[in-house]
């Protein structure tokens, strides 16, 4: 082995020297995804969930009700998207630091390696630049945790780290179901031995009370989230190659190539880290099979990432993660300057590119709602004719814009506390981005006035219509959303569906 070599080596393998690296590196990228989440602009999801916040529940229209918690919580201090961002900014840095203790755990004569693979974690571009918070950042914490718990309770044996996997579970139960593939991976470890399932048994009982907060809301409020995920949203799926291949070459972006090569060359290794590779190996195998009718989202595998990275640092030298993290750190460099781009440049610069009626609409929506807001007749309400700009309109107004109109499956939060009769006889004023047909109106109104708005080169549209016929609405609208959205099982019993209710609309059958 040459001088150049050696150096090399103990350059990856010097603990002292990684952990260094670590340090910085963990602060430099905190002092990034801070500067970030403070001037990115507020996104549609995100805008949405914070009416969850605005509105605390025991769940909501589309998923549990964790992120609505946490964004009461974080509202509380400030509606400022540094601070409804905070916890997502700080969550990716804390399992950095989970899965260094793991791994000088699971190796603790590797410590070297252990700090490199948190470098290389946090320099990941889904680490470093996905700041937004959604219902994905509760689950993803808790999901970690969870799946910490488990590994730990793997090493050790003792019960109580199955007694904190279980209520973690639960907690990412209370977050979004995706932690279901969790609960089925542990199954699939833990159903092979007796002490296995009395481990299982365990942390089912930790979790089932957590997870019944859910079912009890669901129950009362006409299955919205069993509606939304298992039914509403899959009808048009259909067999394809194509979302499989979109899912195959997501994966290998978000694990990245140097990462995704390592983990084929290593799949020998993985019967030795079972408690380890299960936690994402059953997941994404589950997906492989779900993308043969669905696009998988990126944001659904997330979750199930820091363990894949963890497998990888069981089975790799210092020095290979050190290179790992150095050609990451590159990787990431354009995502960055890309989101910096769209947060310093002036909106005037993106003009010729199909992003900028996006750009626009979200850097001004606050300008668009003083337009909104200008010569609004006395009693007259604001609305939009979708969920997304409605949620961001919202978000900017400080007050709960409704959606006028039939909406689409997911987003109907409205439907669970808008009661429409409420505006019978007022002006109602919709906002659109795309232009207004006021025949598609004239329905449910006297009269129909369409205008226009400009804002940086980008026309958008409203439209006044006055005298608003509730009755003609609920005729035409209301009983169409209730027999395309609300056609619940029969086999599921309710016990309350305030939709149905408060329209006085029979279930559909």
């Amino acid at each position: 082995m040459n001088l150049n070599s050696t150096r090399s080596l103990y350059a990856g393998a010097d603990p002292v020297r990684a952990r260094q690296v670590f340090r910085w590196t963990f602060a430099i990228t905190l002092l990034i995804k801070l500067w970030l989440a403070a001037y990115f602009p507020m996104t549609g999801d995100e805008a949405f969930f914070y009416q969850w916040g605005v509105f605390p529940d025991w769940g909501y229209s589309d998923h549990p009700p964790m992120v609505g918690w946490l964004l009461f919580v974080l509202n509380s201090f400030s509606d400022h998207p540094l601070s409804l961002r905070f916890f997502t900014v700080l969550m990716w840095s804390l399992i950095a630091l989970g899965m260094v203790d793991l791994l000088r755990r699971i190796s603790p004569y590797q410590e070297g390696a252990a700090y490199w693979l948190g470098t290389l974690f946090l320099l990941l571009p889904f680490t470093l630049l996905l700041n937004i918070v959604t219902t994905d950042t509760p689950l993803i914490f808790f999901m970690f945790l969870s799946g910490y718990c488990f590994i730990r309770g793997n090493l050790s044996g003792k019960t109580l780290w199955y007694v904190a996997t279980g209520i973690f579970l639960g907690c990412a139960l209370l977050s979004k179901y995706f932690a279901g593939l969790l609960a089925i991976a542990y199954f699939v470890y833990l159903c092979r031995s007796r002490r296995g399932w009395v481990n299982l048994i365990i942390i089912a009982l930790c979790s089932a009370p957590l997870f019944a907060i859910t079912v009890v809301f669901n129950a009362h409020n006409c299955w919205s989230n069993v509606m939304f995920n298992m039914i509403n949203r899959n009808e048009n799926a259909e067999w394809s190659l194509y979302t499989v291949g979109q899912y195959l070459l997501m994966m290998v972006y978000l694990i990245t190539p140097w990462i995704f090569i390592k983990l084929l060359r290593s799949a020998g290794m993985m019967a030795q880290r079972g408690a380890i590779v299960v936690l994402f190996l059953v997941p994404f195998a589950l997906f492989l099979l779900l993308s043969m009718e669905k696009t998988i989202g990126l944001h659904w595998v997330l979750g199930f990432m820091p363990f894949l990275f963890l497998f990888i640092g069981t089975c790799s030298s210092a020095e290979d993660l050190r290179k790992y993290a150095k050609w990451t750190a590159w990787f990431s460099v354009p995502h960055f300057l890309f989101l910096a781009a769209i947060i310093l440049l002036p909106i005037t610069m993106w003009k010729d590119y199909a992003l900028h009626d996006d750009i626009v609409f979200h850097k001004e929506a606050k300008t668009i709602v003083a337009t909104l807001r200008k010569d609004l007749p006395a009693g007259g309400v604001i609305m939009a004719r979708a969920y997304t700009p409605a949620a961001l309109l919202s978000y900017h107004a400080g007050e709960y814009l409704p959606t006028f109109g039939q909406g689409k499956f997911h987003a109907r939060q409205d439907d669970l506390h808008v009661d429409f009769k409420e505006y019978a006889g007022k002006t109602i004023r919709m906002f659109d981005r795309r232009a207004i047909n006021p025949a598609d109106l004239a329905p449910y109104f006297s009269s129909v006035t369409v205008h226009t708005m400009q804002e940086d080169g980008v026309t958008f549209w409203y439209a006044d219509g006055k005298d608003f016929n509730y009755e003609v609405y609920r005729e035409r609208i209301l009983t169409t959303v209730a027999d395309k959205y609300y056609r619940i099982p029969s086999f599921l019993p309710v016990y309350g569906c305030g939709f149905l209710e408060r329209y006085d609309l029979p279930r559909p059958k």
